[in-house]
Parts: structure tokens; C-alpha cells; sequence
């Protein structure tokens, strides 16, 4: 008699929305990521940041916006915000969720090649890892401030900040040790000082400014200090690009003001740019445009 054949039945698998709501569940706040992996951005009511939310995210400002608009200041573990009609077009686009660890009290040491991973375990308590695509997460219980470039592929995942759900993870996840606060202690104040002060001069012969009204440079502004602060990976890259986009819409009429450029600088030193690196990708830029 033949005998059966047993099939095992895979479990299916979670779309990003119920994937959310376990999450939730759990205490961790959670919000939609969009191809690309990286938040949602700004709605048309909050777009430019009109809404009085700050670019740099350290303050989510009286924003009482319904939806996954604000990055990590979005994150919740309300199961009626997560299945609101203003997120479900954003779950409906979403690829993969997120969570703010600070807000569920944990914080993320993000090693991103296998040098980080290997330094890593030389280096700090063992507590709960999980595999990525290129290294491993390692979650500890406390918060603390979040800091991008600590050091080559690590970065530190905590309070306004976000970091992509990728699984559980094995091992016991231990108590947040000094030896990881003690990596967010940065340079000397004196190397990130105030940003440089540098004038963009108006080109010779140049007229009244092209740009309608000052609300078109704000929003420009605007959004490159958004496009810098939501980076994740590229950073040198990504603040060159940023300064490029600006100097070449921006840079030939001369609206730039001292203010404008050191707002951009601010945003590039956030993310662990020196002010050296800020300097030279502007000059590099300046020079790309023959301004």
C-alpha cells in the first residue's frame, strides 16, 4: 500500500499592516516604509514643513497631522491610528514596517558590514541580535540619544529615529551598557562649531530674482534639510547631491543668504558630517555649476 505524502504547509506570510499591528501589540511603535525603505514624506498640508514640524525631526512641532507623515514622530502603537483611513494608502504602498525604538525604550546598534559586526563582538555585551541584509542589529533595553557614524557601518538607532523590523532575532536582550552611550560622546564642540559662514555671491549683470515669492526658497530649503535628516546610508553622497540640487536652482540669482547655507550645514553635521566635508561638497558643487 502506498504510502501518503506528507506536505508541509508554509505559513503565510504577514503583509506589512498586520505585521504592524503584531508589533503594536507588543508595545513597539510602529510605522509604514515605502519602496526604498524609508518613511513617507510630508502630506500636502504639511508639505514644506507649513504644518510647523522641524526638518531636523529633533522637535515633531504641534503637527497633529492623521497620518504616517512625520517619520518616526508618526510611530504608534494605537491599533486605530495604524488602521485609520489616513494610513491606508500608505499601507497599501507600504514594502516594510519600521518601529522607534527609543519610543518602546530600546536602542539599535546598527553594524552594517561584517568589519562592524566583527568589532562588535569584540567590543560590546552580548544581547539580542538580528541578521540584516549586509551585518546585524543589536538591541539593548534603555534609550539614549541617536548617532549616525560612530564609527565605519555603525550607527546608533534610538530616541527620533527609526529602524526596520526584520525578524525577532535570537539571544537575551540585555540591559543598554555605558561601554554603547559612551559611543554617542562625538568630537570636541570646537570641530562641529557653528557652520562655516559662506556667501553666494550673485552672478554679474544678474536681475530681480527669478523665484516668485520667498515661500518657493523656504520650501527648497525645506526640503533638503529633510532629504539630508532621512538619509540612511550614503551620507557623504547624499549631502553633495543635496547641495548640488539647491546651488543649481537656487544658487545663480543670489537669494541664498548666510542663513540658508548654515541651516544646510546644520543638517549635514546632524548626521555626522565634519564641517570640513560640509565645505568641501559645497565648494565641489559650486564648482560642478561654474558659480
Amino acid at each position: 500500500m502506498t504510502q501518503p505524502t506528507l506536505i508541509r504547509r508554509e505559513q503565510p506570510a504577514l503583509s506589512p499592516l498586520q505585521t504592524a499591528l503584531a508589533l503594536a501589540a507588543t508595545g513597539l511603535p510602529v510605522l509604514p516604509l515605502r519602496r526604498g525603505k524609508v518613511p513617507f514624506g510630508n502630506c500636502r498640508t504639511c508639505a514644506a514643513l507649513a504644518c510647523g514640524g522641524r526638518p531636523n525631526m529633533k522637535d515633531a512641532g504641534p503637527c497633529q497631522c492623521p497620518g504616517p507623515c512625520h517619520a518616526w514622530a508618526a510611530a504608534t502603537t494605537d491599533p486605530s491610528v495604524i488602521t485609520s483611513p489616513a494610513w491606508a494608502s500608505a499601507w497599501r504602498e507600504a514594502v516594510t514596517v519600521a518601529y522607534h525604538p527609543g519610543g518602546a525604550g530600546l536602542t539599535v546598534v546598527d553594524l552594517d558590514n561584517a568589519a562592524a559586526v566583527a568589532w562588535a563582538r569584540q567590543t560590546l555585551p552580548a544581547t539580542r541580535i538580528v541578521p540584516t541584509t549586509r551585518g546585524e542589529h543589536w538591541i539593548y533595553r534603555g534609550a539614549m540619544r541617536s548617532v549616525n557614524g560612530i564609527r565605519g557601518g555603525v550607527d546608533i538607532k534610538s530616541t527620533m529615529a527609526y529602524a526596520r523590523w526584520l525578524g525577532p532575532g535570537t539571544g537575551t536582550m540585555t540591559a543598554l551598557p555605558e561601554v554603547v552611550r559612551a559611543l554617542a560622546v562625538k568630537e570636541p564642540p570646537a570641530v562641529r562649531s557653528a557652520p562655516q559662514a559662506i556667501t553666494v555671491p550673485a552672478p554679474a549683470g544678474a536681475g530681480a530674482c527669478p523665484h516668485r515669492t520667498p515661500a518657493y526658497l523656504e520650501r527648497g530649503i525645506a526640503m533638503a534639510e529633510q532629504r539630508i535628516t532621512e538619509a540612511r546610508s550614503a551620507i557623504h553622497t547624499t549631502v553633495y547631491r543635496t547641495f548640488l540640487a539647491v546651488l543649481s536652482t537656487h544658487g545663480r540669482c543670489g537669494c541664498l543668504t548666510e542663513t540658508h547655507i548654515g541651516r544646510l550645514f546644520t543638517a549635514a553635521q546632524a548626521k555626522g558630517e565634519t564641517l570640513r566635508h560640509c565645505t568641501d561638497a559645497w565648494t565641489n558643487a559650486r564648482t560642478r555649476l561654474g558659480l
